[in-house]
């Protein structure tokens, strides 16, 4: 059992085992976490309440914190924050210099419809790409790993190819979100939540402190 955790830890086990919840794990809408851009289709932007509006980034963290930046037709940027409530159909934002607002909203893993506005979820620059594991460190993973690679795509979809000792491949895809440098994927039988580090040697390191486990991961493309 030790092992099969432990693997598990690196996103290489058969990925049937449930990982006990942690806080950003309990969070009941993970996927409205992270930054939303919306761009304006035309240079002269969207006119509201007398100014014109360009693009707009929305950001939610697991703290229900939100900041709001709006970039003007003349480049100069207002920004507003507060904390937001949401359920399944509605948002509220709440901000000490801003009237409370209620909206409504729509959701997927990359898209984000407010009010019929669309936003589309940008992941960090140089996360995604294909990585290949260069070195996996931690009890008991050379005795049963022989290789790992992980695709991210931008539109946060994700896949795992993990080779066993036995020579057999296993792939593994659904859903990944990001929060500050913890990235939880999000597959058929439940989730798992590790920390990232991206190097200037175009390297990605993961980690996940319950398990000891790193992996130093060397981009393909």
């Amino acid at each position: 059992m030790k092992t099969l955790l432990v693997t598990f830890a690196l996103f290489i086990s058969t990925w049937s085992f449930q990982v006990a919840a942690e806080k950003l794990t309990e969070f009941d809408y993970p996927l409205l976490l992270g930054d939303w851009y919306w761009f304006s289709t035309n240079d002269e932007g969207i006119e509201s309440e007398g100014e014109s509006y360009t693009a707009m980034n929305i950001k939610f963290t697991s703290n229900y914190d939100f900041v709001v930046r709006l970039l003007r037709a003349d480049g100069s940027v207002d920004q507003w924050k507060g904390q937001y409530d949401v359920d399944e159909t509605n948002i509220i934002f709440r901000s000490s210099d801003q009237p409370e607002q209620l909206h409504s909203y729509m959701l997927s893993y990359n898209q984000f419809v407010l009010d019929g506005a669309r936003f589309t979820k940008l992941a960090p620059e140089n996360l995604p790409g294909q990585w290949h594991a260069s070195r996996i460190s931690g009890s008991d993973v050379d005795e049963h790993i022989t290789g790992l690679s992980i695709l991210l795509r931008p539109d946060f979809l994700f896949s795992v190819e993990v080779k066993g000792t036995d020579g057999k491949m296993k792939e593994h895809r659904g859903i990944y979100y990001l929060e500050d440098n913890n990235i939880v994927l999000l597959y058929e039988d439940g989730q798992h939540e590790s920390q990232y580090k991206l190097g200037a040697d175009n390297t990605l390191t993961l980690s996940n402190k319950q398990f000891g486990m790193e992996a130093i991961m060397q981009r393909e493309y």
